[in-house]
Protein backbone atom coordinates (compact mmCIF):
# COMPACT_ATOMS: atom_id res chain seq x y z
CA UNK A 1 0.00 0.00 0.00
CA UNK A 2 1.21 3.57 -0.93
CA UNK A 3 0.66 6.88 1.74
CA UNK A 4 1.23 9.47 -0.10
CA UNK A 5 1.23 12.70 2.27
CA UNK A 6 2.96 15.77 3.15
CA UNK A 7 4.37 15.08 6.68
CA UNK A 8 3.56 18.83 8.16
CA UNK A 9 0.17 18.50 7.21
CA UNK A 10 -2.38 17.66 10.09
CA UNK A 11 -4.83 15.38 8.34
CA UNK A 12 -1.92 13.34 7.13
CA UNK A 13 -0.71 12.88 10.61
CA UNK A 14 -3.63 11.79 11.68
CA UNK A 15 -3.90 9.46 8.70
CA UNK A 16 -0.48 7.85 9.36
CA UNK A 17 -1.38 7.45 13.26
CA UNK A 18 -4.57 5.29 12.42
CA UNK A 19 -2.68 3.67 9.89
CA UNK A 20 -0.20 2.62 12.71
CA UNK A 21 -2.73 2.46 14.89
CA UNK A 22 -4.36 -0.35 12.99
CA UNK A 23 -1.17 -2.15 12.24
CA UNK A 24 -1.76 -1.27 8.49
CA UNK A 25 1.62 -2.01 6.72
CA UNK A 26 2.57 0.98 4.28
CA UNK A 27 4.86 2.80 2.07
CA UNK A 28 5.12 6.63 2.57
CA UNK A 29 5.83 8.93 0.12
CA UNK A 30 6.00 12.69 0.58
CA UNK A 31 3.93 14.81 -1.91
CA UNK A 32 6.22 17.56 -2.35
CA UNK A 33 9.71 16.16 -2.99
CA UNK A 34 8.25 12.90 -4.88
CA UNK A 35 4.74 14.24 -6.96
CA UNK A 36 2.29 11.95 -8.20
CA UNK A 37 3.10 12.21 -12.31
CA UNK A 38 0.71 12.44 -14.77
CA UNK A 39 0.38 8.95 -16.06
CA UNK A 40 0.05 8.04 -11.85
CA UNK A 41 -2.85 10.47 -11.66
CA UNK A 42 -4.74 9.34 -14.20
CA UNK A 43 -4.52 5.82 -13.67
CA UNK A 44 -6.06 6.42 -9.90
CA UNK A 45 -8.74 8.42 -11.14
CA UNK A 46 -9.57 5.74 -14.14
CA UNK A 47 -9.79 3.01 -11.57
CA UNK A 48 -11.02 5.15 -8.74
CA UNK A 49 -13.55 6.68 -10.98
CA UNK A 50 -13.59 9.75 -8.34
CA UNK A 51 -13.46 12.79 -10.17
CA UNK A 52 -10.29 14.89 -11.27
CA UNK A 53 -11.28 18.11 -9.56
CA UNK A 54 -11.64 15.94 -6.17
CA UNK A 55 -7.90 15.17 -6.53
CA UNK A 56 -7.49 19.08 -6.05
CA UNK A 57 -6.43 20.56 -2.65
CA UNK A 58 -9.06 23.38 -2.39
CA UNK A 59 -7.77 24.37 0.82
CA UNK A 60 -4.41 25.18 -0.15
CA UNK A 61 -2.65 28.53 -0.37
CA UNK A 62 -1.32 27.26 -4.14
CA UNK A 63 -4.96 26.56 -5.05
CA UNK A 64 -6.33 29.84 -3.99
CA UNK A 65 -3.11 31.69 -5.55
CA UNK A 66 -3.73 30.39 -8.84
CA UNK A 67 -7.77 30.79 -8.46
CA UNK A 68 -8.20 27.61 -9.99
CA UNK A 69 -11.80 27.61 -8.30
CA UNK A 70 -13.01 29.21 -11.14
CA UNK A 71 -10.27 27.87 -13.96
CA UNK A 72 -11.56 24.20 -13.26
CA UNK A 73 -14.91 24.73 -14.67
CA UNK A 74 -12.79 25.57 -18.38
CA UNK A 75 -10.55 22.79 -18.45
CA UNK A 76 -10.34 19.48 -19.57
CA UNK A 77 -10.07 16.27 -17.52
CA UNK A 78 -6.74 15.78 -18.91
CA UNK A 79 -5.48 19.70 -18.55
CA UNK A 80 -6.36 19.27 -14.94
CA UNK A 81 -4.08 15.97 -14.57
CA UNK A 82 -1.62 17.70 -16.23
CA UNK A 83 -1.76 20.45 -13.58
CA UNK A 84 -1.75 18.52 -10.66
CA UNK A 85 1.06 16.87 -11.82
CA UNK A 86 3.52 19.97 -12.03
CA UNK A 87 3.13 20.42 -7.88
CA UNK A 88 2.00 17.96 -5.31
CA UNK A 89 0.78 20.76 -3.17
CA UNK A 90 -2.11 20.82 -5.30
CA UNK A 91 -3.30 17.72 -5.04
CA UNK A 92 -5.60 16.79 -2.08
CA UNK A 93 -3.52 14.33 0.54
CA UNK A 94 -3.17 12.02 1.97
CA UNK A 95 -3.72 9.48 -0.18
CA UNK A 96 -4.40 5.73 -0.66
CA UNK A 97 -3.20 3.40 -3.38
CA UNK A 98 -3.64 -0.32 -3.01
CA UNK A 99 -4.80 -1.75 -6.70
CA UNK A 100 -7.40 -0.53 -7.68
CA UNK A 101 -8.44 1.13 -4.25
CA UNK A 102 -7.64 4.69 -4.06
CA UNK A 103 -8.63 6.73 -1.23
CA UNK A 104 -8.15 10.38 -1.40
CA UNK A 105 -8.18 12.86 2.10
CA UNK A 106 -9.04 11.11 5.10
CA UNK A 107 -11.96 9.95 6.33
CA UNK A 108 -11.85 7.35 9.00
CA UNK A 109 -15.25 5.57 8.37
CA UNK A 110 -14.43 5.54 4.31
CA UNK A 111 -10.74 3.94 5.50
CA UNK A 112 -12.23 1.04 8.15
CA UNK A 113 -14.51 0.25 5.18
CA UNK A 114 -11.74 -0.21 2.47
CA UNK A 115 -8.71 -0.85 4.77
CA UNK A 116 -9.40 -3.15 7.42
Amino acid sequence: MLFIEYPKCTTCKKAKKWLDEHKVEYTDRHIKEDNPTFDELSKWQKESGIPVRKFFNTSGMLYREMQLKDKLTEMTEEEMLKLLSTDGMLVKRPLIIEGKTVLVGFKEKEWEEKLL
